[in-house]
């Protein structure tokens, strides 16, 4: 283990004039200095400077090699689509930056650094594991001083861990961040808050500053880099990503329990079964002790997300998995972003602008003493592409290309017969035959014949009773299968997120036919279509079909086991015994 001195004996050592320093402790105390140089050298390598032009600018950091960098939502939404940002390699560079997505209440922004793939990223560490005292520095680009494209350091320690921030009248909420005495000025909004040795636990955002002088008091706050993590994948989606609810309140009671005020009966976690007066006991892993705590936990998760929820009435335990809705509607989130401005820290009213970084009251320097502000490169305009709801589509459709490859690498479903057949067996040896036809589904199932035509009010065709509409979900899967995504309906790509196992993510793709929505979960390992969730409606359960045993027939790789749920409860286990997918030129 390192040994460390303490800041302060290190200078009571070096001011002392009553004896020389031993020769250990001095080269203790070299040894410290030159871990704080390179551990700050190791972490500025990563760090990116953002010029906006005449709207501003602040700081970043690079997460992955191939450029995808994080910054707050105030720096990069007024720099447009496109803007410059610099490393202080060799002495400098500045490179074009392109926007991927945005998360406006976390005040969170993934952009990608164009121009190469093997950008320095910077070390994550689990920042569950910072504790109040820690050592840390910040590293950015306050005030926009980073002209000379290097950027600014500032050390401190952790204040405070999983401190709650309000709202304050906009979208923005910081939930469960760090505290930092480390110097955070404008400017630094975005950049990297690293520990000791260089590694990154946070994403700077806010700070307490006096009211005219816009200078740091000693207050500044880092988004917890475990909830810019949980929400990477949604934002590499190229989407406008919303936070989650859980569709209930709660307060502290008397006896100090975390308890449910109000629950909406349209939840998940209503249909999981929790109620009014339940006391919360524990939610994504973590205890919940305190309303705040609670606040804190559920906001550093996306909306869609399904978390693992515990609770206890009658002195009753009870452990589920919920999946979280979101704060707000589309129209909503959108519409806000348009009007509300998101101030710096609730404390700070400052006179005749929002935010100094966001509206300075001068053209700010441009990077690289007086290069031209930032414009969409020629060479680069291909990556941008608007829709409504994304902060860039561009990004969403090679998502969708890529899980469109891992489907036709199982085969040309393209040129399979309209008619699909599956002969099989259910976990009680029943067998039987369902087929799969452009407009019916039909077979027998557990000794009852279905005949499921694929017209009129679809939401009300769910046979077998108690699975949830497993006949419609395969007609649903064959579609997916079988179809460009622009023809099976409205297509996107979610992100990354969990379902049963809190710690597996999949990759996740969304589609809307007729009235029904589908999710479709990918191995991120295999590219396998592992899961298919079947939702005849928003605020009721889906569906659930668990692929798995995929065999190659034919030409075609098929599951020949499918897990069937509903609900808490599993439906049955459908094993195929021979699939009949035949080349269009032979099937009738």
């Amino acid at each position: 283990m390192q040994r460390y001195l303490p800041l302060s004996l290190v200078f009571a050592l070096l001011a002392s004039s009553a004896a020389p320093l031993p020769a250990a402790d001095m080269d203790l105390v070299l040894k410290a200095e030159q871990q704080r140089i390179d551990a700050v050298a190791k972490a500025s390598a990563s760090t990116i400077s953002v010029f906006a032009g005449a709207a501003g600018g602040g700081s970043g950091v690079i997460v992955s090699p191939d450029g995808y960098a994080v910054t707050n939502f105030h720096v990069a939404d007024p720099a447009g689509n496109f803007m410059k940002c610099s490393m202080p390699e060799e002495g400098g560079k500045v490179y074009d930056a392109v926007i991927v997505g945005v998360d406006p209440v976390g005040d969170v922004a993934v952009i990608k650094m164009l121009g190469r793939d093997d950008f320095p990223a910077a070390e994550i560490v689990d920042s569950n594991g910072v504790k109040a005292g820690d050592w840390c520095f910040a590293v950015g680009n306050p005030f926009l001083l980073a002209t000379d494209l290097q950027p600014t350091v500032t050390w401190g320690i952790v204040s405070g861990v999983h401190r709650y921030q309000y709202p304050a009248g906009t979208l923005l909420e910081y939930t469960d961040c760090l505290q930092t005495n480390a110097a955070i000025n404008p400017g630094n909004s975005g950049g990297p808050l690293f520990n000791a040795k260089g590694q990154l636990i946070g994403i700077n955002g806010r700070g307490s500053f006096e009211k005219r002088g816009r200078v740091n008091v000693g207050v500044g706050y880092a988004i917890s880099i475990n909830q810019v993590m949980n929400f990477l994948g949604y934002l590499k989606s190229g989407r406008i990503i919303d936070h989650a609810t859980l569709g209930a309140t709660v307060i502290t009671d008397s006896e100090g329990r975390v308890v449910v005020t109000n629950i909406l009966s349209s939840s998940d976690a209503y249909r999981r079964g929790l109620r009014y007066g339940d006391e919360i006991v524990s939610f994504a892993g973590r205890d919940v002790t305190t309303v705040n705590g609670f606040k804190n936990i559920l906001g550093i998760y996306p909306r869609g997300w399904s978390v693992p929820l515990s609770y206890r009435r009658d002195g009753k335990r009870y452990d589920t998995i919920v999946r979280l809705a979101g704060v707000h509607s589309r129209r909503e989130l959108l519409e806000k972003i348009g009007s509300a401005p998101i101030p710096p820290s609730p404390e700070e009213k400052p006179e005749g602008e929002d935010d100094g970084e966001k509206k300075p009251s001068r053209p700010a320097p441009t990077p690289g003493h007086g290069k031209e502000e930032a414009k969409p490169p020629e060479e680069w305009k291909h990556l941008y592409a608007e829709k409504t709801g994304y902060a860039n589509y561009h990004f969403n459709q090679e998502h969708q290309n890529r899980l469109r490859k891992a489907l036709d690498a199982l085969g040309d479903w393209s040129q399979t017969s309209d008619s699909w057949e599956m002969e099989y067996s259910l976990v009680d040896n029943d067998t039987g035959v369902i087929h799969i036809d452009p407009a019916v589904v039909q077979g027998k199932l557990a000794g009852v014949n279905h005949n499921i035509e694929i017209s009129g009010d679809l939401t009300q065709k769910l046979e077998p009773s108690g699975s949830g509409g497993l006949f419609l979900a395969l007609y649903t899967w064959k579609r997916l299968l079988r179809q460009p995504f622009e023809k099976f309906g409205e297509v996107y790509y979610l992100g990354t997120a969990p379902r049963r196992d809190f710690n597996v993510q999949y990759d996740v793709l969304v589609g809307l036919y007729d009235a029904l929505e589908i999710r479709a979960y990918f191995d991120r390992d295999t590219g396998e279509l592992a899961v298919l969730e079947m939702f005849p409606e928003s605020d009721a359960d889906p569906c659930e079909i668990e692929f798995s045993d995929y065999r190659e027939v034919g030409g075609y790789t098929l599951p020949y086991r499918m897990v069937v749920r509903f609900g808490d409860e599993p439906f049955d286990i459908v094993t195929v015994k021979k699939w009949n997918v035949l080349p269009s030129s032979e099937g009738t």
